[in-house]
Formats: structure tokens, sequence, C-alpha cells
């Protein structure tokens, strides 16, 4: 095994959303060790111009080189709707969106060609799974639905109450009534309510989960390179926010459903400081 396959894998998000795509890596490649930066004092990330969020972007990776990472997964809908061509194009390691994976899976998994997909009201705003989609396939129909309290309802924990439910139908209703057979989870929150989404739908419709997709793709890239890691010991994964730990460590404990390690706080100002560097060479 070389130095580079043993490296670990350098996830960020703009908080504790990409910890989805965290726990979906870990059950499907449980030998591969994790840094992971959750950048919760600029979340979030939507409202923000591209040019803000490619700069955040290219801070947060520069962050996770430093802990010699040999993949970057952009765990983040609107990071990867933006950043992810000017990343791939600066640094020479894979780097993994999540947009592209969830696009795929739901063109390949519908049969009546009308996709749903559902996301933040920045996400929904970007259209990048409507282009990725049509990308792929132009006769494929598209309907979009923002569901902006479904993020605090996945943070919340309310999982499994009575107001999700109401909540979700309200939501989710036109896309049911538009005849979609396929729903992309565009958002790495939405997989924590992937039940109460499911209740919705029914049997016959099909949830794309991006963060499961995502992690399908690590894993066929690190294969594919020769850059996956062989079985050797408990991996040792490292957590990092810009703000409020101890909130992220309870949150983050929920979502990965076992208990989380120290969390590293990185100020903004290192950051900012790192990336200047970078721009100056």
């Amino acid at each position: 095994m070389s130095d580079t396959a043993s490296s670990p894998i350098g996830v960020f998000d703009s908080g504790i959303g990409g910890l989805t795509v965290v726990a979906e890596i870990m059950r499907q490649l449980p030998d591969e060790e994790i840094v992971y930066f959750g950048d919760t004092a600029r979340l979030p990330y939507g409202p923000k111009s591209e040019e803000t969020v490619t700069q955040f972007a290219i801070q947060d990776t520069e962050l996770l080189l430093r802990h010699g990472v040999k993949m970057v997964v952009v765990a983040c809908n609107t990071a990867s709707s933006v950043a992810v061509a000017e990343l791939t194009r600066r640094y020479d390691l894979p780097v993994i969106g999540v947009i592209a994976p969830g696009a795929l899976a739901a063109v390949s998994s519908t049969l009546t060609g009308k996709v749903g997909v559902i996301g933040t009201e920045g996400t929904i705003a970007s259209h990048a799974y409507r282009r990725e989609i049509t990308n792929l396939d132009r006769e494929i129909e598209v309907v979009e639905v923002s569901c902006p309290l479904f993020v605090p309802l996945a943070e919340e924990g309310w999982t499994d109450r009575e107001v999700t439910l109401v909540i979700a139908h309200e939501y989710l209703t036109p896309l049911r009534d538009a005849g979609v057979d396929v729903v992309v989870l565009g958002c790495t929150h939405y997989p924590i309510l992937k039940g109460t989404v499911g209740k919705v739908f029914g049997p016959t419709v099909k949830l794309i989960d991006s963060a499961e997709e995502t992690a399908r793709e690590v894993a066929e890239r690190l294969s594919s390179l020769g850059l996956a890691r062989e079985a050797g010991g408990a991996p040792e994964h490292r957590f990092f926010v810009s703000d409020v730990p101890h909130r992220f460590k309870e949150q983050a404990e929920r979502f990965l459903g076992a208990p989380l390690p120290n969390v590293s706080v990185v100020s903004v100002d290192e950051l900012a400081a790192e990336s200047g560097r970078v721009e100056s060479l």
C-alpha cells in the first residue's frame, strides 16, 4: 500500500450537513480515515456570491491539504454547484461534489422521465441539479421544490414528529401531483428525514440519497486510482470547525449515531491567511 493510499479522505461543508456524506463513507468504506471541516462560522454558503463561495471552498480545501488528504469531497450543494471545477483545476488530486452523483443516479432510475429535486432555497434557485440532469438527458422533466424548514428539523433531530410529517406533506404534494417517480434529496441534511419523505411519496417513488451516491462515487474513484486504504487497524477520524465546537459535537453525534472525538477549532483568520499565501505564489 502506498503512502498516498493510506492518507485520509478530506470532506468539507459549510456546517454539519456534510456529515451524512461522512456517515455513508464510513459505512461503505470502513477502513478509510476522514478529515472533516465544517465552516460553522460562515454558514450558510447558499446566500453568498459565487466568488465568495469559491474563495471559501479554496480555503477549506487548503485546510484539508495541510492534513495530507488524498481526495477532497465537497459535501455542500452550494459549493459543489460553483466551485468543483475551480478546485479540480487548481489541485492535483481527485475532487468530488455531491450534485453529479445524485443527478446521475436520478437519470438512471427514472422510468417516467419525471424527476423531482428537493433542496434549500439557494440550491433550488441555482438550478444546479436541473442543469446536471438535463445535460445527461434533455428529455427528462425536472420539478424543483425548496424545503427550507427541513434543515432545522434535521438538526433538532425531529425525524419522527407529527409536525415534521405535516410540513413534509405541505412541501412535497406538488411533486407527488406532478407524477415524479424519482426524487433527489438535494441537501446533505435531508437523508436524516428520508423516512418522513418516504411516507409522503409511498413505495412507488424512489428517493435518491445524494450522500449515499457520493460515497459510492468516492469508493469507485479510489478503487480506479489505486488509492483505496487497506484494512489495518481502526481508522482515526479528525473533525475541525471554524466556530461553536460544542454545538457541532452535539449535532454530529446525532448525525453519525456515535460518540465523536474532540473537535478542533480553526479560526476564520487562519483560513483567510492560508488562502492569501496561496494567491501570492
